[in-house]
């Protein structure tokens, strides 16, 4: 069965927007970037690189928690790069996100397998992936790459 979710935008001034997520969710004003808003909050490229990396943040702390593992903090960073395409229209061409968990990551049982599946469970990032490509990358708190 689908979930459907329902999301509510009303204009405040300008291209600054206030968006519903619902009753007990405060609202979150979205705003463009000078020359066309006053950055008075997130873009809308902002929100979705936001978006991409709190669910991939979201899949691995549950793939490592179906474990039993501990990795907090988790701390993401996630980078989009907006520039022309072919048509010379302005897009998101790619987003690079780092994650990088609390802990060394020889601490973490099962680590190999979490890394080979957690980004299949991200529903965000799969679905952005159709249309933008989105690298992963994750570290331990030494700095240690691990995927």
């Amino acid at each position: 069965m689908a979930n459907i979710i329902k999301v509510e935008l009303e204009q405040d001034a300008d291209f600054r927007f206030g968006i519903k997520f619902g009753a007990d969710i405060p609202v979150l004003y979205g705003d463009e970037p000078p020359p066309l808003g006053k950055a008075s909050g997130p873009s809308p490229s902002q929100l979705l690189a936001a978006a991409v990396g709190n669910c991939l943040s979201d899949s691995l702390l549950f793939a490592l928690r179906k474990f039993k593992q501990k990795p907090e903090p988790i701390r993401t960073e996630v980078e989009a790069t907006i520039d022309r395409n072919e048509q010379n229209r302005m897009r998101v061409l790619r987003i690079a996100v780092r994650i990088t968990v609390g802990v060394l990551g020889a601490q973490l049982e099962h680590l190999d397998r979490v890394l080979a599946q957690f980004e299949e469970f991200c529903t965000v990032t799969q679905s952005v992936r159709q249309g933008i490509p989105v690298d992963v990358s994750v570290f331990d708190s030494a700095g240690v790459q691990l995927k």
